[in-house]
């Protein structure tokens, strides 16, 4: 579990993460997904590619190589599973 309140803290595991109960996605999804808060990469958090693309979250630090992330800090509490952030600024 991650210290953020109101996430999950979603290992990844030969290139994949446990999305849902019932849905494994590839890391590369996470890179696009409005859920993705922050990814971790050598121990360190640092904000989702896929927060770069909001533009009221404009807050990426820089390119992050998605096959060196470690975990993604989910923010689906709904349990929802990817959804594109094409779908917000689209």
């Amino acid at each position: 579990m991650s210290d953020h309140r109101g996430t999950r803290r979603l290992p990844v595991i030969r290139g994949q993460v446990q999305c849902t109960p019932d849905k494994v996605v590839s890391i590369d999804l996470c890179g696009f997904c409005v859920h993705s808060a922050l990814v971790v990469v050598g121990g360190e958090e640092v904000p989702s590619p896929a927060r770069a693309y909001c533009s009221r979250c404009r807050v990426t630090s820089g390119v992050v190589d998605m096959a060196k992330v470690e975990a993604v800090v989910c923010d689906d509490v709904r349990g929802e599973g990817f959804r594109s952030i094409t779908s917000i600024i689209s």
